[in-house]
């Protein structure tokens, strides 16, 4: 009986707390400083025109964000492709890989 008492009195402070906790101050967050990037020119290169995944080397698959040596060499193995969607219907890419590369790749055709 004194535990239920004392459970009730402490979900009422509980709910009667929350509106002064909801109107507390918040301070802006500090301003971010600029990041310093030391890209390779060959990434600056890759951002610029699309990478064809049929004719590129390891180095430009590599500069793809998400991709490393063991993906590229993979894409590479995998090749040729019909269209870039065929890495991930190969399974060669997972989705999430895949979603943050599909603007910067192109499968021509020869």
């Amino acid at each position: 009986m004194k535990f239920g008492k004392i459970a009730i009195a402490s979900a009422l402070a509980a709910v009667l707390a929350l509106p002064v906790l909801a109107q507390t101050t918040q301070t802006a967050p500090a301003k971010p400083t600029p990041a310093i990037t030391t890209a390779p020119k060959q990434a600056a290169a890759a951002s610029s025109a699309p990478v064809d995944i049929n004719s590129a080397s390891a180095a430009d698959l590599d500069a793809l964000p998400g991709i490393g040596k063991a993906r590229a060499a993979a894409i590479i193995k995998g090749r040729p492709y019909n269209g870039k969607d065929d890495l991930l219907n190969r399974h060669i890419l997972t989705a999430s890989v895949y979603k943050g590369i599909k603007d910067k790749i192109v499968a021509r055709q020869k």
